[in-house]
């Protein structure tokens, strides 16, 4: 029995050709012959089925330990056709803090077809102990599914998918997880108690800014039968070129990780401490609310974090004076990522629904990439000198005494840097 990584480079070989190439070829007929009419091939039409997808959903589903794995269009594709299982009048708990996209398809697409969504804090686990179980005495019905991402989006809260899945399961609901932060490599949820995992493949798991992709893995036949006729029937699957991509990503994919959650470490140390920076959201801090929980579900912390600017620091000034960081959304790529969730991703929220949450207008998220450490952390201090020079006085925000002056942060990069790396 292989293990994770020769898993990630070898797949599950389709022994589909003798011509000794060592990748699987790509499939791109959209039909396929029949022998006869009374036939019944195991390829018919690409939609239904094609060699090169059935290669990446069987090692999706290898990589994740599920019985079945389905590779889509993009990971909202993904969420939507797991969604797309559940009947109109069934409840679905939803963790609070999601991703804008996710949010937004919940609450402007399947809330009109029918479905009930109930969010709750997923950190709470009374509250959505309650959640699932209802109120059938108020005409409440237990819930069907609790939904949540392993790490929150983009506050890098962490979820208990072992607890979560244990309490889904005392009422007959299923845990829906969506794994994209993570990848099979930190972490495996349905060996935790999952049945359905998603990945937005985009991110992490291709991992080159190159292809937009979605998996989803299940734990038994049943639900992959009902995600199948989802995959089949509303046709958001993903092409032979896009699918091969998607696997060459994935041979890379430990190598990446741990050199963007090496990266991701030294930043987070390097923001706790700048006297500019208010707070840092990363479970690879000791000092992080979700420190312990990580350590125990993960094997990493991951390569996002989050960091929220002093009030009179303007973010956009600091993202704006980035130079090897690149502002843009999206995630999980060898180049690092910085962006303004308020303005990007999360900008489908309301923004009293976003600060009842704790994503601020002064929230900054960053995705480390595989660059060198120095240069990452240069980046950021140049930028920060910018912020300081247009920084606008808060009276009642004092510095604190502890601090460095915030006048000599720019003399002392050289010092800062070297401390970190």
């Amino acid at each position: 029995m292989t293990r994770f990584n020769t898993q990630l480079v070898h797949g599950l070989p389709g022994d589909d050709n003798n011509t000794g190439a060592v990748n699987p070829p790509i499939y791109n007929s959209s039909t396929y012959a029949f022998e006869s009419v009374g036939a019944m091939p195991r390829w018919d039409y690409a939609r239904s089925g094609n060699p090169t997808r059935d290669f990446l959903e069987r090692q999706i589903a290898q990589l994740e330990h599920g019985s079945r794995g389905f590779a889509f269009s993009s990971g909202l594709a993904a969420i939507h056709a797991v969604l797309s299982i559940f009947e109109p009048g069934d409840r679905i708990v939803v963790g609070d803090n999601i991703y804008g996209g996710t949010y937004s398809q919940i609450n402007e697409f399947f809330s009109r077809w029918g479905l009930r969504f109930t969010p709750v804090d997923t950190q709470d686990l009374n509250a959505v102990q309650r959640a699932l179980a209802g109120d059938e005495a108020n005409g409440v019905a237990p819930a069907k599914a609790v939904y949540f991402e392993t790490l929150t989006n983009p506050l890098l809260k962490v979820n208990d998918v072992k607890a979560l899945s244990a309490l889904a399961h005392r009422v007959g609901a299923i845990a829906v997880v969506d794994n994209t932060f993570v990848s099979p490599y930190l972490q495996q949820p349905l060996d935790l108690g999952a049945d359905v995992v998603i990945h937005s493949a985009t991110k992490y798991i291709a991992g080159h800014s190159d292809v937009v992709a979605g998996l989803a893995v299940v734990r038994d036949e049943e639900l992959g039968r009902r995600v199948y006729f989802a995959l089949n029937r509303l046709g958001g699957v993903l092409p032979p070129a896009e699918c091969d991509a998607v696997r060459r990503g994935l041979q890379t994919l430990a190598l990446r990780m741990d050199r963007q959650q090496e990266n991701a470490a030294k930043i987070a140390n390097y923001l706790r401490r700048h006297p500019l920076v208010a707070a840092v959201h990363y479970p690879g801090l000791s000092c992080d609310p979700g420190y312990a929980l990580a350590s125990r579900e993960l094997r990493g912390f991951g390569g996002v974090l989050s960091f929220e600017v002093l009030p009179g620091v303007n973010p956009a000034v600091v993202l704006d004076s980035l130079k090897v960081f690149r502002l843009a959304v999206s995630l999980g790529a060898v180049e690092s990522l910085a962006e303004l969730p308020c303005r990007m991703t999360h900008f489908e929220l309301p923004r009293e629904e976003r600060l009842k949450i704790g994503i601020t207008d002064q929230l900054i998220r960053l995705s480390v990439g595989i660059e060198d450490s120095v240069d990452l952390l240069e980046d950021l201090e140049q930028a920060f000198e910018q912020a300081r020079r247009a920084r606008v006085e808060v009276p009642e925000v004092a510095a604190s005494d502890a601090a460095p002056a915030v006048s000599a942060v720019s003399a002392k990069t050289d010092a800062r840097v070297a401390a970190l790396v």
